[in-house]
């Protein structure tokens, strides 16, 4: 496992411009991300077309052109990730829904007691929803819940990214949390 200084050093030589520290970077951080990537896919429908590999690969095609990136540390570069992993998702989901793609239209299956008519994509974009308008209300509270949920960071690791105590983090936790439960049942109860 390599340590956290050794990461952050190669991410500052990537922000350098130095190509072959991104070459080296990637094997030393790919296991956690594939292990967040498997985590976020855990959470998708069964049948999804994306694998964590897959989504794995999407960030790193959008973290290569990234260029302009100042990483500070580890925790800033995995908070990023969990960021772009997060708006990957979400933009599949909506691209899913779009009606030239047949959004609405109902699968032909073989047996319709096999048929489930739970989307977890609408979900996924309602949370996109919520998420935006937290962070209209409370930045930090919607960044502790995309350094949580999306990122698996831990609550010190949050801490450590968002500059703030332990209790702090747990305490937006769970305040995020209810709001965008509140938020999120309105939408349905609204028919949104």
């Amino acid at each position: 496992m390599p340590s956290a200084h050794e990461i952050t050093q190669l991410l500052q030589a990537w922000s350098a411009g130095d190509r072959q520290a991104l070459e080296a970077l990637t094997p030393l951080v790919y296991q956690e991300l594939h292990r967040a990537a498997q985590c976020y896919m855990a959470k998708e429908r069964p049948d999804h077309t994306l694998q964590a590999t897959a989504l794995i690969d999407e960030v790193y095609l959008r973290l290569v052109d990234c260029d302009r990136v100042s990483w500070q540390d580890r925790n800033h570069f995995f908070a990023v990730c969990a960021r772009l992993m997060r708006r990957i998702l979400t933009d599949f989901a909506r691209s899913r829904q779009y009606l030239k793609r047949g959004a609405g239209a109902r699968p032909i299956t073989f047996d319709e007691e096999l048929y489930v008519a739970a989307e977890p994509a609408a979900e996924l974009v309602a949370l996109d929803q919520a998420l935006h308008g937290l962070a209209g209300v409370d930045k930090r509270k919607s960044d502790v819940v995309e350094l949580r949920f999306f990122g698996g960071l831990s609550v010190k690791e949050t801490a450590t990214v968002l500059g703030v105590s332990d209790e702090t983090v747990k305490r937006d936790w769970r305040l995020a949390k209810l709001w965008l439960l509140r938020e999120m049942s309105a939408e349905n109860a609204d028919g949104c």
